[in-house]
């Protein structure tokens, strides 16, 4: 019987834990302690959480993070309702959001999560929590992919792969922001949602190589991994660059980089507040807004990843916490 709207006393919250690694049915609502703050800490109360492949990857093979138990959830939007000694950004009743540490900050998936504050930012104005809390951990990516790493600028050319998921979408939507050209991947059903969100150029990866349609772009986007990695460092100009948001890999992509005399780069996603203002300002211009495809309260978790499992989302899976 599910407690999804049961009220909460005392000390305890419901959180989404596992205690084996395995598919969605690993997953399973339970209690625990509510935590309390430590200095420079606030404790947040969830409204929304999105759902993302790192976690049914660790969900199913314990990834970064081991055996379990463990709860996972990295994007979170909410309300703070304790701080910790030292806090000066916050206070209790501000709305927030952003990423919680990636990889070891894990735990949003909850009624409450302990965040420390420069994981965190206020709220965007004009979206509720749905649309806050999808937003973090992909949009964190795709900035610190483009803008950090590859310095993406007005009247280059980039191209983004699976430019129709959570990365992808957003990244379309930033690199738009900052007067890119975008080419972006994804299956033909797909191409009239990239157009919505500004590609200029859309290619159907099952019937079209990129890597003989695509030529001298000044930057790419790859969310994918193996075998495209590598491809992809054959479409940049000389001194282009791939971004991989994949952390592991062969290490043919960095010596074929060589060879070509581009640059290859992996990373992994961090959390920042700067970065979570700068989104915010995007978001409050108009300029990003998340596609969610689906909601679930946390009780649901489970059906959140049995969808994502399929791998064939658009946008963002969310959930949702009364």
């Amino acid at each position: 019987m599910s407690t999804e709207n049961t009220p909460r006393t005392g000390t305890t919250m419901r959180v989404i834990g596992q205690d084996v690694l395995g598919g969605p049915e690993a997953l399973k609502q339970t209690e625990a302690e509510r935590p309390a703050p430590r200095p420079n800490e606030v404790l947040v109360r969830v409204r929304a959480a999105g759902v993302n492949p790192t976690d049914w990857k660790h969900r199913a093979t314990g990834g970064f993070l081991g055996e379990p138990p463990f709860v996972l959830g990295w994007d979170v939007s909410g309300t703070v309702e304790a701080v910790g000694v030292g806090v000066a950004a916050f206070a209790p009743g501000d709305d927030v959001f952003g990423m919680l540490p990636y990889p070891f900050g894990h735990g949003s998936h909850a009624e409450y999560v302990i965040a420390p504050t420069r994981a965190l930012w206020h709220k965007p104005e004009g979206v509720d929590h749905v649309q806050a809390g999808a937003l973090p951990l992909v949009s964190l990516t795709a900035w610190q992919a483009l803008v950090e790493t590859a310095e993406l600028g007005p009247g280059q050319r980039v191209l983004i792969h699976a430019a129709a998921g959570g990365v992808g979408h957003v990244a379309v939507q930033i690199a738009k922001a900052r007067g890119a050209y975008v080419i972006g991947t994804a299956s033909a059903g797909k191409h009239d949602f990239l157009r919505e969100l500004g590609v200029d150029e859309a290619i159907d990866y099952r019937e079209t190589d990129f890597a003989e349609a695509v030529k001298d772009v000044d930057v790419v986007l790859d969310t994918l991994g193996g075998d495209t990695s590598v491809k992809s460092l054959g479409v940049l100009r000389p001194g282009g660059i791939v971004v991989s948001i994949l952390p592991v890999g062969s290490d043919e992509f960095h010596e074929e980089a060589e060879r070509l005399g581009v640059r290859a780069v992996r990373m992994l996603v961090d959390a920042d507040r700067a970065g979570m203002r700068a989104i915010a300002e995007l978001v409050e211009t108009g300029r990003l807004r998340a596609t969610v495809s689906g909601t679930f309260p946390l009780a649901e978790a489970a059906e959140a990843h049995r969808l994502g499992d399929t791998g064939r989302t658009t946008g963002k899976l969310v959930l949702t916490v009364d």
